[in-house]
């Protein structure tokens, strides 16, 4: 059972392991400055009974342990626990990173790395457990509204008509908003496990999407590639232009709602 508290609490807690003290320090004072209480452990064992006894909001795991592989930790928090995982590592090999997307990591920042950039992917991860816990019906991100609940999408106001493929890729995305999604756990939800490997399938799909939700297909900004590991819908915030036109000519202005 997660013993990650309600998100409507005043105050974020987040549970920092790394095993260098300027990198736990850095953090913590980022962290504090922007709203956050911050517990802070060492070790992998500490952070796997800190996570299993605290209530916490969001977990900052370096893999480079002295006792237990990042990795590891992440698998025994999985057990028994949704919260928010963002990993922290100077491995940037993208097969790493899709290995600790799958293991259920959130989130992957490489270091060295700015605070602004890691406070954005872990306000990204937090409205991901909100939409989560709350049932949130409706994903926002510049002109585009993702409505789970009535299974539709808008582009500034208007209907798209995306058939049931299209919207299963955008749903799922979208309830990953801010979040990159492998392409692995993209092919398994629309189109099912044993396409895990089909990777042409979200080549093509993307591109259709791309063409009924970007002002230029050829250049995204609200779905974008994360090389080599998977796909990724910008969270509500980075798109600037809240009323861009429709996006490439495919682009159907009225439709149905997508089955």
């Amino acid at each position: 059972m997660s013993k990650a508290k309600p998100m409507n609490s005043a105050t974020p807690v987040v549970l920092i392991v790394d095993d260098e003290v300027q990198i736990r320090r850095f953090l913590r004072t980022g962290f504090e400055l922007n709203g956050f209480s911050v517990i802070e452990v060492g070790t992998g064992a500490e952070a796997i009974r800190s996570a299993s006894l605290q209530a916490i909001d969001l977990v900052i795991a370096d893999l480079a342990l002295p006792d237990i592989d990042g990795a590891g930790v992440i698998e025994r928090i999985r057990a028994w626990s949704t919260v928010p995982i963002i990993v922290l590592s100077v491995r940037s090999n993208e097969s790493e990173k899709v290995r600790l997307l799958e293991l259920g990591a959130d989130d992957y920042v490489v270091k060295p790395f700015g605070m602004a950039e890691l406070l954005a992917r872990v306000r990204a991860a937090l409205r991901r457990q909100m939409r989560a816990a709350s049932g949130e019906p409706q994903v926002k991100i510049g002109p585009l509204t993702i409505d789970l609940a009535a299974r539709a999408a808008l582009l500034n106001g208007a209907r798209l008509s995306l058939t049931p493929k299209e919207y299963r890729l955008l749903q799922v995305l979208a309830q990953h908003a801010g979040n990159v999604v492998t392409h692995q756990h993209l092919l398994k939800e629309v189109w099912g496990s044993v396409h895990v490997h089909d990777t042409h399938y979200l080549r093509i799909f993307v591109r259709k999407l791309r063409q009924k939700i970007e002002p230029d297909p050829n250049a995204p900004r609200i779905l974008v590639t994360e090389l080599g590991v998977g796909y990724r819908l910008v969270q509500n915030g980075e798109i600037d232009s809240p009323a861009w036109p429709h996006g490439g000519a495919t682009a159907a202005a009225a439709g149905s709602k997508a089955g």
